[in-house]
């Protein structure tokens, strides 16, 4: 999936997205574990896609003000 199709999608949507994606390579891998699966590239292709989506959903968080806490010593 392309980021500008990403950008596209609302915040929910993309929290959505962002558990198929783990799901899906939490799938892909049990497929390669088991033999069954004859095209690795798969797992390359859906990490990504992952990453996309959280990289945009953390560059929201920073841009709404929501930084998180960190510990400041």
């Amino acid at each position: 999936m392309k980021a500008k199709e990403l950008r596209d999608l609302t915040t929910e949507e993309l929290t959505l997205k962002e558990k198929e994606l783990r799901q899906g390579v939490f799938n892909l891998k049990l497929q390669k574990a088991a033999g069954q699966m004859a095209n690795t590239a798969g797992i390359v292709k859906t990490k990504k896609d992952l990453a996309r989506v959280k990289t945009i959903l953390r560059s929201r968080e920073i841009a709404s003000g929501a930084n998180g806490t960190r510990a400041q010593g």
